[in-house]
């Protein structure tokens, strides 16, 4: 250790305060002290630190890395620290290292490992964001109030682009998608339905199954994956560059201007969906019925028809409207909570899938059940 490069001396000052001198040159070059050399003479007595440098020639984050450290210390027993001794670029870089909050970064052994653990604490963070849900939602009841009275702002061409963006392009994946879930509930039924001879009764299961039930489901998860993400990570980019903060400085509601135009987007185009997903699943019904198990283009027609009410029909467009919703209150509100770095836009847009899916199940559950009590 070359002691001509750098002098040390902590002494106490006074009852119960230490001071710290510092001397010569403070570089990484020269092979400076550890702080736990100073660690011991931070007793139990010492209830202040001060600092003299007035000897100090040159220094660097050598430095600062060895008074950071010792600052540390002292924050961990409590002791009360004044660095009006230190260079005053010292004392200016070390309240800005000081006020960043540590990052902790995503690892293999961070967090609860086990099952019970894992499922406790996304309890646990659900619950804690309640106040939060309830609060957005509360933010958009009054932004939808200001929109009846004509007070809301935002522009309609936002509008009309996030229909356009939900709706028509949309429609490839949801009909692939409805497709294949139209094959599925046809082989499905026919697997049961060919026991007791009853064939027809394809017809009835795809058609009510999809429009009533399935259709708005599936629609729901591919919208959720598809638009939910999108949203989350738009406004996340958004509050990354501080352009969400821009609004307010103007006096823009960003519930207004950047939420609304997605939920009524959202809420106008996933009941649409919904029927055209029953269209293509009715449509996959036919073709594996009349090329596979022989039954009439006329026959499926005419017991899909007499299957089908319009109670079916208000009921699918019902739960689209609220799936929607949903959708889009999970995007925005994972968007707007979304951190300021790039890392927290991707925990964003997954985060928004995630809480859109949880809502949408418990939604589909409730209402399930309610119309069944209602009759509907």
């Amino acid at each position: 250790m070359d002691k001509a490069a750098w002098q040390l001396d902590a002494r106490p000052a006074g009852a119960d305060e230490l001071v710290i001198t510092l001397g010569g040159r403070w570089c990484m070059a020269a092979a400076l002290p550890s702080p736990d050399s100073v660690t011991p003479r931070l007793a139990a007595n010492v209830r202040r630190v001060g600092f003299d440098a007035t000897g100090l020639t040159d220094w660097d984050t050598g430095l600062l890395s060895f008074l950071g450290s010792v600052l540390k210390t002292c924050s961990v027993h409590g002791i009360t620290v004044d660095m009006a001794g230190l260079p005053p670029g010292a004392q200016r870089l070390l309240a800005m290292a000081l006020t960043v909050p540590e990052q902790t970064l995503p690892g293999r052994n961070n967090g609860p490992t086990g099952i019970s653990a894992q499922v406790g604490t996304a309890l646990i963070e659900f619950v804690r964001g309640m106040p939060a849900m309830l609060g957005f939602l509360g933010e958009i009841v009054q932004s939808l109030g200001r929109l009846m009275t004509g007070r809301a702002r935002f522009r309609g061409r936002d509008l009309w682009l996030e229909i356009e963006e939900v709706g028509p392009r949309a429609l490839p994946i949801v009909s692939v998608i409805s497709f294949l879930v139209g094959l599925i509930l046809a082989y499905l039924g026919a697997d049961q339905l060919k026991l007791v001879g009853a064939q027809i009764f394809i017809a009835d299961l795809v058609a009510i199954g999809m429009v009533r039930e399935v259709g708005a489901l599936m629609t729901g998860i591919i919208i959720a994956g598809r638009t939910g993400a999108s949203f989350a990570a738009q406004l996340g980019t958004m509050q990354v560059n501080e352009e969400i903060d821009a609004f307010r400085t103007l006096g823009i509601a960003p519930v207004d201007f950047l939420v609304l135009p997605r939920i009524l987007a959202l809420m106008l185009m996933v009941p649409l969906l919904t029927l055209y997903a029953g269209f293509i699943g009715m449509l996959a019904g036919l073709l594996v019925s009349t090329t596979i198990f022989d039954i009439g283009v006329f026959e499926y027609y005419t017991e899909t028809l007499r299957a089908l009410e319009l109670k079916h029909f208000l009921v699918g467009l019902a739960k689209g409207s609220v799936y929607g919703a949903m959708i889009a209150f999970a995007g925005c509100l994972r968007g707007m909570q979304c951190g300021r770095s790039a890392a927290a836009v991707g925990h964003a847009a997954t985060s928004a899938v995630v809480t859109a899916i949880l809502l949408i199940t418990i939604a589909a559950s409730v209402m399930t059940i309610v119309f069944y009590q209602l009759g509907i």
